[in-house]
Order: structure tokens, then sequence, then C-alpha cells
């Protein structure tokens, strides 16, 4: 009998292979002269949002494009809990999801990491090191679902949880930097709008805000 199986992730792990992967990057970057070198830093604190909203972006399309219903996708941010987030509310294929998961970091990350090495533009390679720093869950949840057999995937009201429907039993199956939370039959996905900002994070939104306006100034 399928049941979905919630899984949480595990925040603070999370944010450790955020660490991990930031300074991987910077010690590769750090091979090639004077891509670090750039006068204009500021254009990377004011363009990182909005490079960060382009990472949600390409997830939804990722969903749509493989299948999703659009009105079941939501946005989030929850900078409290170190996260921006694209949730699919509806059951999706394993093809669909580990998909999704990756598009943001081979786009976004990869590919233009290895342009801004090619240009010597240290802006871009900014970018797409601190987006590929940010994929840290994309990654783990990548590798973790990759290893289960048969399965559809959802997203609820969590934004740090997501169930696997599937007729496995997955209690007892250890999903690297998730925690199983309990077996259900189905999933509550009422409570987030289309657009969910904790008030937390607007506050950071207004900061980031006001410090891209002062640095242009100055």
């Amino acid at each position: 009998m399928k049941k979905y199986y919630l899984f949480e992730m595990k925040i603070i792990l999370l944010q450790v292979l955020s660490i991990i992967l930031f300074l991987f990057m910077v010690m590769v970057t750090s091979f090639f002269d004077n891509v670090f070198l750039i006068d204009d830093f500021y254009l990377v604190f004011i363009l990182l949002i909005p490079y960060l909203f382009l990472h949600e972006c390409l997830h939804a399309l990722s969903y749509v494009l493989n299948g999703a219903d659009f009105k079941n996708i939501t946005f989030g941010i929850h900078l409290e809990k170190g996260i921006m987030c694209t949730l699919c509310k509806e059951n999706i294929s394993k093809r669909n999801i580990l998909i999704s998961l990756l598009c943001p970091f081979i786009l976004i990350g990869v590919f233009t990491y290895f342009i801004g090495i090619y240009f010597n533009n240290g802006v871009l390679v900014w970018l797409s090191i601190l987006n590929i720093s940010g994929c840290s869950g994309d990654l783990m949840m990548f590798f973790a679902l990759a290893s289960v057999k048969r399965f559809e995937y959802s997203e609820y009201d969590n934004p740090i949880a997501f169930g696997i429907y599937t007729d496995y039993d997955l209690s007892n199956k250890n999903l690297f930097g998730l925690k199983y939370v309990k077996a259900v039959d189905s999933l509550e996905r009422n409570d987030l709008k289309k657009l969910s900002v904790s008030k937390i994070s607007i506050i950071f939104l207004i900061l980031f805000l006001f410090f891209g306006i002062f640095f242009c100034i100055i």
C-alpha cells in the first residue's frame, strides 16, 4: 500500500555543506590569476538576491517543463532557516524532481562559472560560486532521492520537508542529510500562499536593498 514517507532536511548539515562547497570553489578559483581581483565587488552584493531568485525560477521552470501544473508551484523566502524555496505541491515523477534539483546548479552554477573564468569576469564567477554554495540542499536531496528506486515526489506546507509517495517501506531507510519524520496517507497543501515571505526575510531584503543603494551612491 502506497504512503507518503515524510523526510525533513537537516538544516545544520545543509549549512555545513554549503560552507564546504564555498571554500572548495574559492580554493579551486584561486588557481586562476586575477579572477578574484575585481573593483566592482558591490555588483556581486547588488545582484546576489536577483541571482538567487533566478535559481528558484529555474526550479519552477523545470517542474513545469517536466509535467507539473504551474498553479501548484509556490515560492518561499525563509532566510532565518537559511533557505529560499520553490515548492511543487503535487505528485511528480522521480525524473522531474531530479532534473529540477540539478537545473540551477548546472545552468547558473557550473556553466556560468566556466563562462566567468573564460572571460575573466569576477562578478559572474563570484555569483556562480555563491549559487553553487547555495545548492547544498539541492545536491543533498539529489543524491538521496537517486538512491530510492520507484516513487513519486511531492512537497507540502513545510518548506524544509517533502513526501516520497511509494509502496516501499522507507521508514528505516537512511538517506544522507535527511531525517525521517513519519508516514501518512495524504499531505496538507493548503497553508502556503503563492509567495510566502517570513518577517525576518523582509528585514534582510530591506537591508540588502539599502546597502545596495548605498554602494551605488558611493
